[in-house]
């Protein structure tokens, strides 16, 4: 089993060892490193006060029982959301002017995982330096809990989603009744989990027909809850067969949006952004930014708009302060995270569904033909297993240095932008591996790019 810890929070498979997997023990650890982080950042304030949520996985009252017992320990306030989404979260945070949040899940991991993702006061995620910080506290036990007269005080609230709801219908960009009026029958795929509440809710009042499948938030997750092609063959099917105008597919804590066409193809992970980014640019001109690893296709969106693209490195929180820096008007990753200032900084399927049915509205034209208006980019994900010894930084820099004529970029490991394609390469936060992505003009030549890059990796290395 795994426990994985990060600068945006701690992850791993529930049971087993202390220190090998997200045990009781490992939680509450976290928990009060964080908390005791919280209370360091405020050295004069009475009260901190932290918002929790947590997706449906079969772990998570046990967690969420767990973190906010930890934080009442140490004096601090908690503001329970129960079920809830990574993105309601956020949004609740600034809301409830809290000085923090934790997030309760493993976002798309299968059901045996389950994560703490900790935010800040403003309902973002931590910067590297904050995160560094905590888990520092974590390793040394640097955290004093509360005496009896001083412990927190634990609220459940409920409503937040329809609260998020709200906020995302309030949007100027989000045409309620152009939506209404298109009569728009969706299916849903929600793997078991809490998308399964938010997102036929939404689209209740947005006035669309909506085919709930795997609705039921139990944490029973029916396929691999990653909202990938191969995943998603009964949402293809059952699409075609209600003749529906498309599918909708979120992970498990709703901030990844996967599209389906009415012909049951995929609309594709990396376009969610791109369709969305198209509409919003022709409302409000401006700057775009995703990850190093995210499709062209928003670049060339961005500049049929005379916008200016920028890539930043792997990671939200990167994607953010990037997004921030050059006052980009949306952003996310390729992975389907949309990012909408307008709402928050903060990776969000409600605000994605509304601003793309409001584009699909506005086009009059099916999901299928919006999808091929836009440039069709094919991309291959590989990877090389690391050896002991291996000089993964040395391997980088002279695959840099290798192709110093085209256009390099190492903020990230290193990508190198050719005339008609790229390949990105970086190496694993999680795992002892090099990731190795490519994007070209077909299936073929992206494969190729991969191989290619892979032989000459191992040609540096002497493999």
């Amino acid at each position: 089993m795994s426990l994985i810890k990060s600068i945006s929070g701690i992850r791993g498979t529930i049971g087993g060892n202390v220190n090998d997997n997200l045990t009781p023990v490992d939680t509450v650890k976290f928990a009060a490193a964080y908390g005791s982080w919280l209370i360091s950042q405020h050295p004069t304030k009475d009260t901190i006060t932290v918002v929790i949520g947590r997706d449906a996985r079969i772990s998570g009252k046990m967690i969420s029982s767990l973190v906010a017992n930890t934080l009442v320990g140490m004096g601090i306030h908690v503001i329970d959301l129960g079920l809830s989404t990574t993105p309601t979260v956020e949004v609740a945070v600034p809301l409830e002017k809290a000085d923090g949040g934790i997030i309760l899940t493993a976002s798309h991991n299968p059901k045996q995982w389950n994560a703490l993702k900790l935010l800040n006061h403003k309902g973002e995620f931590l910067n590297g330096e904050e995160g560094a910080k905590i888990l520092a506290r974590a390793e040394s036990d640097d955290y004093t809990f509360a005496e009896v007269d001083s412990l927190g005080v634990y609220n459940k609230v409920k409503g937040y989603m329809d609260k998020h709801i709200d906020e995302v219908l309030a949007l100027d960009l989000v045409d309620v009744d152009l939506i209404r009026k298109a009569q728009f029958k969706v299916v849903v795929d929600a793997v078991n989990s809490t998308g399964g509440i938010v997102i036929p809710a939404l689209l209740e009042r947005l006035g669309v027909d909506c085919v709930k499948l795997y609705c039921e938030p139990n944490g029973e997750f029916p396929h691999n809850p990653e909202p990938l092609k191969e995943h998603l063959t009964d949402i293809s099917e059952l699409v075609v067969k209600e003749n529906a105008h498309l599918g909708i597919v979120v992970d498990p804590d709703v901030d990844r949006l996967a599209l389906v066409c009415e012909d049951g193809t995929m609309f594709g992970e990396e376009y969610t952004l791109v369709a969305c980014a198209d509409y919003v640019l022709s409302q409000t001109p401006g700057n775009t930014v995703s990850n190093l690893s995210s499709s062209r296709a928003l670049r060339d969106v961005t500049e049929k708009h005379k916008g200016s693209y920028r890539a930043s490195a792997v990671g939200e929180v990167n994607v953010v302060q990037l997004m921030k820096d050059t006052h980009a008007v949306i952003g996310g990753e390729g992975n389907g995270g949309i990012i909408y200032p307008a709402a928050h900084y903060g990776r969000d399927s409600l605000v994605g569904v509304a601003l793309f049915l409001t584009h699909l509205a506005k086009e009059k034209v099916s999901c299928r033909a919006l999808r091929d208006s836009y440039p069709t980019y094919f991309m291959s994900k590989n990877k090389i297993q690391l050896t002991p010894g291996l000089d993964v930084d040395a391997i980088l820099k002279t695959m840099a240095e290798l192709h110093q004529n085209e256009e390099v970029n190492v903020i990230d490991g290193v990508k190198i932008d050719f005339a008609n394609e790229w390949v990105h390469l970086r190496k694993s936060n999680t795992e002892p591996i090099i990731r190795i992505y490519t994007e070209s003009t077909s299936q073929a030549k992206a494969d190729d790019l991969a191989k290619t890059t892979m032989q000459k990796i191992a040609e540096i290395a002497g493999l």
